[in-house]
Parts: structure tokens; C-alpha cells; sequence
């Protein structure tokens, strides 16, 4: 059984940076996507970005491109979202994913990823 649980959330000032975390535990196959949503109030889940187990690929939703950055340490099992320039609009519940089978070509649709984290908050405010 995958868990996946992130952490490192919290309230940070506008223009402020944050760094989220999620830790898997449990057996995975040797080349799964992980990727990262949010999802705030009244709103839809979003993807933010996504990484190949290598690293190689990633992807970044427009609204955070330049800003966030997703790096992972697989000797950890953690994958890393950076958050720069922090904006009101981040303010979310961030959950980290995790699809088992790989799919780089799907990596924006939620619905590949089989496992997911309880969720961090994240919220950004003077």
C-alpha cells in the first residue's frame, strides 16, 4: 500500500517563498509520475506540476511557471514543490499525487493518479 504525506505548509506574505514536501512510503513501481494540485475554496482541483521519477520531465501549470519549482530526492522518496513570488491566488489545500503507472502523456489529468496525500494548507496573506 503507497501513502503519500506532504507537509510544510503554512502562511506566508505575499512575495514570501515556501517549501512543501511529501514523503511516499510503500512499494511503487520503478517509473511513476508524481505531481502536485491544489485546490481552493468554491474552486476545482488544479494541476500546479508534475515530475518523471528521473526528474527529466517537468511540467508547470501557466499560472505558476517561473515561480514554483518540483524537484525530487528518490533516495528520500520525497518530492519538493519550491514556491516563489507567492501571490493571494496561491492560497490553497495542496495535495501531492502519485500515479503508479507513468503516464507522462496524462500527467495533467487528476484521474491518473491513484494515490494521493491528505493535503497541506497553504495560504497567503498579509
Amino acid at each position: 500500500q503507497v501513502q503519500l504525506a506532504e507537509s510544510g505548509g503554512g502562511l506566508v506574505q505575499p512575495g514570501g517563498s515556501l517549501r512543501v514536501s511529501c514523503t511516499t512510503s510503500g512499494r511503487t513501481n520503478s517509473n511513476y509520475v508524481m505531481g502536485w494540485f491544489r485546490q481552493a475554496p468554491g474552486k476545482e482541483r488544479e494541476v500546479v506540476a508534475a515530475s518523471n521519477l528521473s526528474g527529466t520531465n517537468t511540467y508547470y501549470a501557466d499560472s505558476v511557471k517561473g515561480r514554483f519549482t518540483i524537484s525530487r530526492d528518490n533516495a528520500e522518496n520525497t518530492v519538493y514543490l519550491d514556491m516563489n513570488s507567492l501571490r493571494p491566488e496561491d492560497t490553497a489545500v495542496y495535495y501531492c499525487a502519485l500515479d503508479p503507472r507513468g503516464r507522462w502523456s496524462s500527467r495533467t489529468d487528476s484521474r491518473i493518479y491513484w494515490y494521493w496525500g491528505p493535503g497541506t494548507q497553504v495560504t497567503v496573506s498579509s
